[in-house]
């Protein structure tokens, strides 16, 4: 059986010890090697060639952010997980675009944190649980507020004409509905136009319906 090479990367070497004595104490895993700062994380990993890097997320030099972002990008193979003591959701977003596959926190029980070892030598992403739902609220607070500025632009004559257009209505049939004129009509499009970066009625229809605007109208 092919155990999981890890190494461990944490400034503290009571820390390491003490991650090393369970990691080896399981039958399908070995510690590798062991760093305390950026510039020797970097440099294990292109001697040992881990499977899993189990990187503190505060390290002396560059930390261990910019760390796992050297590891994933030149190292693709051996996967991070970062282990802190600080459920920040900053730090988790960070550290997840840095290429990190699992954000474990130090105050977790000793088998999450070997579930989450697993799970990256396995390919997978793991995050605590804890900062797992934070960061989804934090995704779809952020995917609201995006929805809620997409038309913010907008004047409400736009959106009257943005709405019929989407509902495949002419200009002629807008201007009628509206008690425009068709140039009129043809004046907010163009308008429209240029504030969303668009290029064609197509493309006006297509981003009234990806960002919902059919839902917005149903919810006021």
């Amino acid at each position: 059986m092919n155990k999981t090479k890890i190494l461990l990367v944490d400034d503290h070497a009571l820390v390491r010890l003490g991650l090393m004595t369970l990691l080896n104490d399981q039958s399908d895993m070995e510690v590798a090697g062991e760093a305390g700062t950026t510039a020797e994380a970097i440099f294990a990993v292109e001697r040992l060639h881990p499977d899993v890097v189990l990187m503190d997320i505060r390290l002396p030099g560059e930390g261990g952010i910019e760390a796992a972002r050297q590891v994933s990008a030149r190292f693709p193979a051996s996967k991070v997980v970062m282990l802190t003591s600080f459920a920040d959701d900053e730090l988790i977003v960070r550290a997840i675009t840095a290429g990190a596959v699992g954000y474990v926190l130090k105050q977790v029980g000793n088998e999450e944190l070997l579930r989450a070892i697993r799970a990256a030598a396995r390919g997978e992403a793991l995050l605590d649980p804890s900062a797992t739902a934070r960061l989804i609220a934090r995704v779809r607070e952020t995917e609201r507020k995006a929805e809620e500025d997409a038309f913010r632009i907008l004047s409400d004559r736009e959106m009257d004409v943005l709405t019929n257009l989407a509902r495949g209505r002419t200009n002629a049939e807008i201007a009628a509905a509206l008690n425009l004129s068709e140039k009129t009509v043809g004046n907010y499009i163009g308008t429209m136009f240029e504030k969303l970066g668009l290029n064609n009625r197509i493309e006006l229809a297509a981003y009234a319906y990806e960002h919902h605007l059919f839902e917005r109208m149903g919810n006021e």
